[in-house]
């Protein structure tokens, strides 16, 4: 009975926003509040399906957000379109890197000190808060490979890396509580999962994106071959990615991202097609599909495409179950304080910390502070640390921070999201015709 509720629930909601996700757009909230809403309702209400106890379903939960957080880095790498040599892309590498670990740090040291918790379990909170949300940050991401704004690609690019690079550190957190091995003086820790694992996971990722890539192009431009079936195309180079990563004891979130960058850039020059994917018939799309100079542009379309769906789908699942674990929380003064903490002064430090002498303008930078959006990459570590044997006090209180960090994220980013990115907008709108306003006044008549 509790699965067809799950059942019922789920897909109204999927028909809701069928029906009615256009006109969300147009209000200052967003998809995941009413998920959210509707999750936690149905989790305090007697008549509705038993809410699923954290500690209970974790090993479930930590496989669903898994998916739903592989199908998301994909989805991000396969719409960053600048080259890996513009100096564009320091931005998010700083944030991803350097603003992260500072994340992790000043988080650490607030649960150290103010939360009065072990060393390691301040750290392995820092971890699990720290990555930023490549599926919730939807509104302030890039919206295709040609966007060149910094503050959508720096947000979009930071939350495709950090979830990754935040393992080591919920690891070593682990490992600090007894429940990993760090090896000899933390040999193992260092070496495998922080170095290899960084590197290795890209490494993997951008080799098997860029074969699959230019085998699918060449096979369809040479033989006319390998047409269709590009939701298999997408999902088989994911779990490709990840399973290949993950055996080589390398980061499989990485290497997924990577792959969707690998594959993004196999599409060549052309990044948009003369005719839309819904509107061709099928002789139409198999001249295009097989068409030298479009048959990348064609994959990278159908593939982003589905991507973007499964994502959409994935959101609402994590959100939905989120919202319903809400009745576990043990919201205090304690946590509020924390929050409070996190949003307004850990973020914005370790932003401006990480952007020290890069070229952004005062808006993106505190847009960049203000839209550290936490999300679903925080709820695969939580359920990780609580698999793996985290328990007692300690994951009591880390349930309670994660969940709340999260529904907070969730509610006060979707409810300023529309307004601040339209101002955003006009201000940029209004500089970019500055110096033609100049131009003209000071043109010789």
């Amino acid at each position: 009975m509790s699965f067809a509720m799950w059942a019922l629930v789920i897909g109204a909601l999927l028909v809701t926003m069928a029906l009615a996700g256009s006109m969300l757009k147009r209000l200052p909230a967003s998809a995941s509040m009413f998920y959210l809403a509707v999750g936690y309702g149905l989790g305090t209400a007697d008549w509705g399906p038993t809410p699923p106890d954290p500690q209970s379903y974790a090993a479930i939960l930590e496989r669903v957000s898994e998916v739903a957080l592989l199908i998301s880095l994909f989805s991000v790498g396969l719409k960053l379109g600048l080259p890996l040599s513009n100096r564009q892309w320091y931005l998010p590498v700083r944030l991803a890197f350097v603003s992260m670990a500072l994340t992790v740090a000043l988080i650490a040291a607030s649960g150290y000190f103010l939360l009065s918790l072990p060393l390691g379990a301040a750290i392995l909170l820092g971890g699990i808060l720290a990555p930023t949300d490549p599926v919730l940050a939807s509104d302030v991401q890039v919206d295709d490979p040609g966007d060149r704004d910094r503050l959508r690609f720096s947000l979009s690019g930071e939350g495709g890396l950090n979830d990754g690079a935040a393992f080591p550190f919920v690891f070593l957190g682990l490992g600090l509580l007894g429940l990993h091995d760090l090896g000899a003086g933390g040999w193992r820790w260092l070496t495998i999962d922080l170095l290899w694992a960084l590197a290795g996971g890209l490494a993997i990722g951008s080799l098997l994106g860029a074969i699959i890539g230019k085998l699918v192009v060449y096979l369809r431009t040479h033989h006319q071959e390998a047409v269709g079936l590009d939701e298999f195309l997408a999902m088989g180079l994911v779990a490709l990615a990840y399973g290949a990563a993950q055996l080589a004891y390398a980061s499989g979130f990485l290497a997924v991202f990577a792959a969707g960058l690998a594959l993004q850039r196999s599409k060549g020059q052309s990044h948009r097609l003369p005719i839309p994917l819904a509107v061709q018939d099928k002789e139409a799309s198999l001249a295009i599909a097989t068409d030298p100079e479009l048959a990348g542009a064609y994959m990278m379309q159908a593939v982003r495409g589905f991507n973007e769906q499964m994502e959409r789908i994935a959101e609402l699942i994590i959100v939905l179950v989120v919202g319903a674990m809400l009745p576990y929380v043990r919201f205090d003064w304690t946590a509020l304080g924390f929050l409070l903490l996190l949003f307004a002064v850990l973020r914005p430090l370790a932003v401006w910390l990480g952007l020290l002498g890069a070229r952004v303008s005062r808006d993106q930078r505190l847009l960049i502070s203000w839209f550290g959006i936490r999300g679903i990459g925080s709820i695969y570590y939580l359920m990780f640390a609580l698999h793996h044997g985290l328990s007692g006090p300690i994951a009591e209180q880390a349930i309670t921070l994660t969940l709340t960090t999260v529904a907070v994220s969730i509610v006060v980013h979707g409810i300023s999201v529309t307004p601040l990115m339209n101002l955003y907008t006009r201000r940029q709108l209004r500089k970019s015709q500055l110096p033609a306003a100049e131009n003209r006044r000071h043109k010789p008549r």
